[in-house]
């Protein structure tokens, strides 16, 4: 008989962070194999981001891409997913603790970082989420207050398809004030979407 034994260790996170305006603070969580770089990259690119504190959080799992030796992230794997999920959103709570207090708090999230971006959303309170090209996680409470949100899927996305898009917006029904953005295009970031996403920054911000 083999007994698993989980061992709680600290383990240091590495988060960017651009000071602009101290009540607005927009938070994003990269995808699967990028980094927080590359992520502040694409905040930065939204229109009226300016006007915002950024901060881009890596996930806590670095790995190396194999052709190029580049060291990207990942936010967790099917393995002891519950402990996953509870240490990053810690590691969230932690983040959030150490930069500035902000009176208007976004999360934004591509792709995998999308189910992080809801996951702090009900876990940790925003006044918005921005989602991209990933869908709500099957493991966010039924019960959580959640907060505006905009959802975008590029219409040739073959992961984050428009039955996932259709799901998620039932689930959404009643819990939180969510308008999708699909937009030509596929599993990326657009010009279409930044536009979508400043405007909403815009709006939740006035």
């Amino acid at each position: 008989m083999i007994d698993i034994h989980l061992i709680e260790t600290p383990v240091h996170g590495r988060t960017l962070f651009r000071p602009a305006d101290p009540r607005r603070l927009l938070v994003g969580f990269h995808g699967y194999g990028e980094t927080a770089d590359v992520h502040l990259g694409q905040l930065e690119r939204l229109p009226g981001a300016g006007q915002w504190s950024l901060a881009a959080v890596q996930a806590l799992h670095p790995f190396y891409v194999r052709s190029t030796q580049e060291v990207v992230a990942s936010w967790m794997t099917r393995l002891d997913r519950e402990h996953a999920i509870a240490d990053n959103i810690e590691y969230v709570r932690r983040v959030l603790a150490d930069l500035p207090a902000a009176r208007i708090r976004v999360f934004a999230g591509f792709s995998q970082g999308a189910s992080m971006a809801w996951r702090a959303a009900a876990a940790l309170g925003c006044s918005g989420v921005i989602v991209l090209g990933g869908d709500v996680p099957p493991d966010l409470p039924t019960a959580a207050k959640l907060p505006l949100a905009l959802i975008g899927r590029g219409a040739r996305d073959d992961w984050y398809t428009n039955e996932k898009l259709k799901k998620d917006l039932s689930f959404l029904e009643g819990r939180a004030r969510a308008t999708a953005c699909v937009f030509e295009g596929g599993h990326e970031w657009t010009d279409e979407f930044r536009t979508a996403a400043g405007e909403f920054l815009r709006a939740v911000s006035s």
